[in-house]
């Protein structure tokens, strides 16, 4: 399962540089993941400052 960004994002671009696919980009009201890249590594959480990217 891939992770998704909820709504606790700040739109910081941490979760984008962490990211080994190029799964994330800026969606309309926060980050999203490409579910069809993201490998589900969790690089993504790793690095959030706010824990907004989750294990579906």
């Amino acid at each position: 399962m891939a992770y998704v960004i909820n709504d606790e994002c700040i739109n910081c671009g941490a979760c984008v540089a962490g990211c080994p696919t190029e799964a994330i980009s800026e969606g309309d009201v926060h980050m999203e993941i490409n579910a069809d890249t993201c490998i589900d590594c969790g690089a993504c959480a790793d690095v959030c400052p706010v824990g907004a990217p989750k294990a579906e």
